[in-house]
């Protein structure tokens, strides 16, 4: 998708003239994904879950999984920057997912800057991928209706 395409269908969302509905924002990591869930109504995330796979084939099916209850009319997915703004190997490893994760699905995926969204949830040793991946959506719906 171009970058003008990108911004049509962002503005699309936004606007709901085109794409009204769900989204499902996801902060991807090895051991856990965390998700949200968020409306493009009241453009508003909340924490879903927490997922737990060590295999890939348990990852999917529990994505498959969410992705039957929520039908979702996009992702969002974290993408981790150094504070430069250059890329880590994790940047590509997300980037990778976003990819998967869209063509599985067959529907878009928007990447969003994820650099500091675990900083802003940090709790001790509690687990916030769930509360970091509310944090990214909601940051797409705050940045998407700026645009607007």
């Amino acid at each position: 998708m171009t970058a003008v395409s990108e911004g049509y269908f962002v503005s699309a969302i936004m606007k709901k003239t085109a794409v009204e509905g769900t989204i499902l924002a996801l902060d991807y990591g090895l051991a856990r994904i965390g998700v949200a869930v968020g409306s493009t109504l009241t453009q508003s995330a909340r924490p879903l879950v927490i997922l737990h796979a060590v295999k890939r084939e348990d990852r999917w099916q529990q994505l498959s999984a969410l992705f039957e209850e929520w039908n979702p009319v996009a992702f969002v997915v974290g993408v981790p920057l150094h504070g430069d703004g250059s890329e880590s190997e994790h940047t590509l490893r997300c980037r990778r997912f976003a990819r998967q994760l869209g063509g599985r699905f067959r529907r878009h995926v928007f990447e969003v800057d994820e650099r500091y969204s675990s900083v802003v949830v940090e709790s001790g040793r509690e687990k916030i991928d769930d509360r970091s991946a509310a944090l990214l959506l909601q940051q797409f719906f705050d940045e998407s209706s700026a645009q607007s």
